[in-house]
């Protein structure tokens, strides 16, 4: 943590932060001042995710009113969800808190799908 915050205040990096992996590193990293940016397991049907979704957010809303970044992940459930792109997408898009999210794709014609998905999910003005 030294490192980072020193690298940021040389301004090598301009965010530090930590992905979250249990229900408690999230509501930690909701109440560490140092954690500015999260990576945070986020999509509608709570898989593979730390908790149950409602539970998750409620602690990323808690994140974002402490002005800190959050970063959807696991958005497609690590491909359990595979068949519901578009409504995860569409709920990704739907939470003011999260400010950007990703997903893993294996192949480059996925990329492509999802490059045209992303914009037509969009439910945001």
């Amino acid at each position: 943590m030294d490192v980072m915050s020193r690298a940021r205040e040389d301004g090598i990096i301009r965010a530090h932060g930590i992905s979250c992996h249990s229900l408690e590193a999230l509501e930690t990293a909701a109440d560490t001042d140092w954690v500015q940016v999260d990576l945070a397991r986020f999509n509608p049907t709570g898989a593979r995710m730390d908790a149950d979704m409602p539970v998750v957010r409620k602690v990323l809303q808690k994140m974002k009113a402490k002005g800190k970044g959050i970063i959807g992940m696991k958005v497609l459930g690590a491909g359990s969800l595979a068949d519901r792109i578009d409504e995860c997408l569409q709920f990704q898009l739907a939470h003011e808190f999260i400010d950007c999210f990703t997903i893993g794709q294996e192949t480059v014609e996925e990329f492509y799908d999802l490059q045209k998905r992303i914009p037509e999910a969009s439910v945001r003005g």
